[in-house]
């Protein structure tokens, strides 16, 4: 370890009191970006960011949007490499409040079988996460006067509702946040002790599908084998989505899905995934997609068709024999690589067209589209990182994928061009958008000691 990077892990070691009060002060706002009742305590979280912002030297401000303001700041160095830091100071509502074991935004250190936590909405979704980045620019900038790298600062306080003012604001910006890579602190570890650059994220596509027979529902000992049943027919679809392998049917479904490269199959071979584990915690034993495949990779790597959901004819208490006039179904997909949900979309329209019988028609009703997102980890940054999270902690760092879909890393690459690393410290067990939620007091200190080496890091690398 340099001395450099020494006495900034000893300042944020000895600031860990003050940084935990600048974290409370931030979480006692209930910036709920949902209800029009706290746009006022929205605009206050930002313009506290901007006081902190400006009082460590940057070049801060609040950007008005249609819905809630965007605090920007620039600042470090002229010459080093230029990082985009995002994270959101925005809030989800704390329903139902009677099941909080402390009022949600009066934030408390509490002690847990597992360490100190902080209890309070926003602790690790997304304050504290977002905390952990400034603070660790607190202390290279107390430690050393200045910062090794050129920073920007993009903060949203519109996460939690759906974001819809961030593109905009992206593309209308687009030349004033652009940066050599954008850094997301909104993810977690892989596990306690291993701490994750999430590269791969998968894309989504939703769409409804609406099978209409007769002109009304009908009563099934009058007309039950004389007339079609839309139930019948979606449900025949439905199956036919998949084969006994559990490979989707779709024609060209697979074209554009990559094969997992070998050093990262290695990496995630290492993690010591337990599949029987996994199911077991939710009753199940086994995995029931692509039979060639692990669960990791099913849920991390490789493309999916799920039925959402599933409504025809009478579904009330009791039974009454009616044969439905219509029968729906949403179905989502994640999407991998370079599969486009456009087409993917036409094709399983196709698919359903080609199965309709006489006498039915079919309704679609579209519900988002977006692609995959997956970084190039050649950028040596990627390597830089990794290696500076596994000196902080127990276990050396992972490339690890996920089976979710987080936009922004899509919209920065589409917007913006250019890659993300998702670096977060959060832990499954946060109970983020829940009540109760916290963060540990040892994913913050450690979250900001692993920044502090991550900005030295990738300072070093070639630009």
């Amino acid at each position: 370890m340099t001395s450099d990077m020494s006495t900034v892990l000893d300042r944020i070691d000895q600031d860990l009191p003050g940084a935990l009060g600048r974290l409370t002060d931030l979480l006692r706002i209930p910036s709920i970006s949902t209800d029009p009742a706290h746009n006022a305590d929205v605009a206050h979280a930002a313009d506290w960011l901007v006081d902190e912002l400006r009082g460590l030297g940057f070049d801060a401000r609040k950007d008005e949007t249609p819905g809630h303001p965007m605090v920007v700041a620039h600042g470090g160095a002229e010459d080093g490499p230029h990082l985009l830091f995002y994270g959101h100071y925005d809030v989800q509502p704390v329903d139902p409040l009677e099941l909080w074991d402390s009022p949600p935004f009066e934030p408390r250190i509490e002690d847990t079988p597992d360490g100190k936590v902080i209890r309070a909405r926003g602790a690790s979704d997304d304050k504290g996460q977002l905390m952990t980045f400034i603070e660790a620019c607190r202390a290279w900038l107390a430690a050393h006067g200045s910062l090794p790298v050129k920073l920007t600062f993009c903060l949203e306080g519109e996460e939690e509702s759906g974001s819809p003012s961030l593109v905009p604001y992206l593309q209308a910006n687009r030349d004033k946040l652009r940066a050599d890579i954008a850094l997301i602190c909104d993810t977690t570890r892989y596990d306690a002790d291993t701490p994750a650059i999430t590269t791969m994220l998968r894309g989504l596509l939703g769409e409804e599908i609406i099978i209409h027979g007769p002109s009304r529902d009908l009563h099934s000992g009058m007309f039950g084998g004389a007339a079609i049943n839309p139930a019948r027919v979606l449900a025949r679809i439905l199956a036919d989505l998949h084969d006994d392998q559990g490979r989707v049917t779709l024609p060209g479904f697979y074209d554009d899905v990559p094969e997992l490269p070998e050093d990262i199959r290695a990496q995630w071979e290492g993690l010591g995934f337990d599949a029987d584990a996994f199911l077991g915690s939710v009753g199940l034993k086994h995995p029931a997609g692509e039979q060639d495949r692990s669960a990791l990779e099913m849920i991390w790597a490789r493309p999916t068709c799920e039925i959402n959901g599933m409504i025809a004819g009478y579904t009330g208490a009791g039974f009454k024999t009616v044969l439905p006039a219509q029968a729906s179904a949403k179905i989502s997909f994640r999407l991998v690589g370079r599969q486009n949900p456009l087409k993917l979309r036409a094709a399983l329209r196709e698919f359903v067209r080609a199965r309709l019988p006489a006498d039915c028609r079919v309704e679609f009703v579209e519900h988002g589209a977006s692609p995959a997102s997956v970084m190039q980890t050649s950028h040596p940054a990627f390597e830089a990182a990794r290696r500076a999270l596994s000196d902080e902690w127990p276990r050396p760092a992972a490339f690890i994928g996920s089976g979710g879909s987080i936009p922004i890393a899509g919209y920065f690459r589409e917007v913006l061009g250019m890659d993300s690393m998702l670096i977060g410290f959060a832990r499954d067990d946060d109970q983020i958008h829940s009540p109760n939620e916290k963060y540990d007091l040892d994913s913050f200190h450690r979250g900001i000691r692993s920044w502090a080496r991550i900005i030295a890091a990738i300072a070093e690398t070639p630009k």
